[in-house]
């Protein structure tokens, strides 16, 4: 009766982690570039009773085993393409395929990542996301200058005051991973590669036409609110079957100590 009783807080616990999970879904519907999260379990370790036995004396081909309960070994972040939402602001940018912003943020050796393309000025002409980090690839803009624009394969571009040729302001850098799933979550929207997810890989516009860019769109998050709320029906659901487990198993513990009175 015991085992019942932690198999069933196993279970609980595994479907108090999907639900704050879910929470964090849910609670980044409106954020640009957010990349759901799903909770993936596995069955517990086996106590064997008695094993299956196929000899001369005795054909017995099934055992007996019983199951000690569940246990969560990964949050997986689901990389597919969010929609696009169109802003008619020149300096927000969507990705279209797998790859990522490159952003220097202080305190950082390396570049962090990120599919957030809401940019800005700051006074200086640099273009920075919302926290003030510099986006790697982009020069400054002349103060004054007009027509903004940031073309499929990142080239930036503007039209100084006074003037009507268009002037360049370097390209925005663009990187891939073997394994996005492996990149480390540090907040603020920004990915950090590790050993998980491979080394970054500078992307070529000329060679790789699976990735453009879309000026004037921000790529929101890729979570479907309808699919978040089954999901969270499910592992209620499943949360209070658990308990009622729980439960039951506490009262044939107590039919059973009762039996001598």
């Amino acid at each position: 009766m015991m085992r019942s009783l932690y198999t069933a807080s196993t279970g609980m616990y595994a479907q108090q982690l999907n639900v704050d999970t879910i929470a964090h879904n849910m609670s980044n519907v409106n954020t640009a570039g957010y990349k759901k999260e799903r909770v993936e379990f596995q069955d517990l370790l086996y106590q064997i009773i008695k094993r299956p036995a196929a000899t001369e004396e005795a054909n017995q081909p099934v055992g007996l085993t019983v199951g000690l309960g569940v246990k969560p070994v990964a949050i997986n972040t689901l990389f597919g393409q969010g929609n696009l939402q169109q802003t008619e602001n020149p300096l927000d940018v969507s990705i279209t395929g797998q790859a990522f912003f490159k952003i220097q943020v202080p305190g950082y050796e390396d570049p962090l990542y990120s599919r957030d393309g809401s940019f800005k000025l700051d006074g200086s002409g640099q273009m920075v996301t919302a926290d003030g980090n510099l986006v790697i690839g982009a020069e400054p803009i002349e103060e004054g200058a007009t027509d903004v624009n940031i073309a499929k394969d990142g080239t930036v571009t503007y039209l100084p005051l006074g003037s009507t040729t268009p002037e360049e302001a370097g390209k925005i850098e663009l990187s891939k991973f073997v394994n996005p799933a492996g990149l480390q979550k540090v907040g603020a929207n920004l990915y950090q590669a590790t050993p998980n997810s491979g080394e970054p890989v500078d992307w070529d516009s000329e060679s790789d036409s699976s990735v453009k860019l879309e000026s004037g769109y921000l790529e929101m998050a890729n979570v479907k609110v309808v699919e978040e709320m089954v999901s969270l029906i499910t592992a209620q659901r499943a949360y209070d079957i658990n308990s009622k487990v729980i439960q039951a198993s506490d009262e044939m513990l107590q039919t059973a100590t009762s039996l001598r009175r």
